[in-house]
Parts: C-alpha cells; structure tokens; sequence
C-alpha cells in the first residue's frame, strides 16, 4: 500500500520483494518514503539512493523491547535511548510555546541527542548491537523529519489506511483470482482516497459508472480537489 497526503494506493503481490516497489515507485522516486525498516525498503533505498524516513513507532517498539529484557545491560541501553527518545517527541509537543527558531534549534539537538545515545557505548549484547548497527548504518533515516519539513515521523498515515483493509481481508479472506485482485486494489484505492479527500465514495463510483456508460471521461481521484 502506498499513502500519501494526496491519495491512497493500494497493490496486491505475492511477493514482499523490493522488486514490487520498483514496479509501484519506479527507480527515479524523488519523494520520501515513510516505512518500516523492512529489508525490501533497505535495498530499495540503497539500490536507487531513495530518500527515507523510518518509522519511529516502529523503532520505539525495539528500543521498548529492549527497556523490559532480562538482561539488565540491554535495560539500560534501552532505557537511555527511550529517554532521549521521548526529550525528543517532548519538543515537537511543546512546539507552539517556541520560536520558529527555538523549536528547529531544540529539535535538532534533541534529534542529536538520540542519535549519540543509540551508539555510545553499546552492550556487546546481540539485540543492542542490532539497533546501534541500525543507527550507523541508517541514523539519518530515523531522523530525516527533523530537517524536512511535511515529513512525519511514523508512518501512522498508512496504518491508518490499512486498518478497513484488514478487516476486510479477515471477513472475506480476500481473492485469490488475478481478475479479483485488480478488482480489490482498485475499490480499496477508491474507498480509501475518497475517505482521505472527504468525498462520497458512492457519488464518486456512480460518476464513474455514468461515464463509462455515456463513453465520456470520468472523475479522477488524483485530480479531485476537496477544497473546492
């Protein structure tokens, strides 16, 4: 599934490959890509330089994994990292009480401040290693929101978008035809863009059904815009 703050994208494959996103974002994708730190969007990203922002969610769920483990030297690590974490998100929250200035100032020491604590003086533990190697392999990525505005930290936006999906997967067990897969990408597309933009999915589907039928042009959702 790909979101965006102007439509919602939705691709059936069996693959979880890399490959599915060269054939959905192409190999010259100049946006950023919010995402999980899934291997398929790792080799995407380096395979095409793709500019990146891991969620922080996600990240925040390893460095809570570390927090409760059983050995006390992951609890620490873990535990310095979620502070600095949360000094961070404490300054994004208090961003109406700043400058313009004072906010990109504090967050950007802030953002620094996790990135240091991530990895200095790492446990030789596997678990802490793996999250370190994460940060000097990919650090910038965790934290590009800091210095691209529009950009989100999480990538809540397409959770959110997903959730209809699932349920509808679970309730229905989905398709496993090519015919009725085409057909689920495109009405949850629909379904889903049309919630996002605040139109009527239905009205949007009649147009376009009236048009087919009238061999007209119909509606589009990309060019749809809800402020008018």
């Amino acid at each position: 599934m790909l979101s965006s703050c102007n439509y919602t994208l939705f691709k059936i494959d069996p693959s979880r490959a890399s490959s599915v996103l060269v054939d959905v974002l192409g190999e010259e994708f100049d946006g950023v890509l919010g995402c999980d730190y899934f291997s398929a969007y790792r080799k995407y990203m380096g395979d095409f330089g793709v500019l990146v922002q891991f969620c922080l969610a996600h990240l925040i769920r390893d460095v809570k994994f570390l927090v409760k483990h059983p050995d006390s030297k992951n609890r620490a690590f873990g535990k310095r990292v979620l502070v600095s974490i949360r000094e961070m998100f404490g300054v994004i929250h208090r961003r109406d009480k700043m400058t313009e200035a004072g906010f990109a100032r504090r967050l950007q020491e802030t953002s620094a401040e996790v990135q240091r604590q991530a990895t200095y003086r790492v446990p030789a533990t596997s678990e802490a290693q793996n999250l370190a190697n994460g940060f000097h392999q990919h650090g910038g990525s965790y934290l590009r929101f800091v210095k691209t505005p529009g950009i989100e930290p999480t990538n809540n936006l397409a959770e959110q978008a997903i959730r209809f999906v699932v349920i509808d997967r679970r309730i229905t067990q989905g398709s496993r035809s090519e015919a009725g897969q085409r057909w689920l990408e495109r009405i949850w597309t629909t379904i889903a863009t049309c919630t996002q933009k605040g139109i009527s999915v239905f009205d949007f589907l009649y147009e376009s059904v009236t048009a087919h039928f009238q061999s007209v042009a119909g509606p589009s959702l990309v060019a749809f815009d809800n402020s008018s």
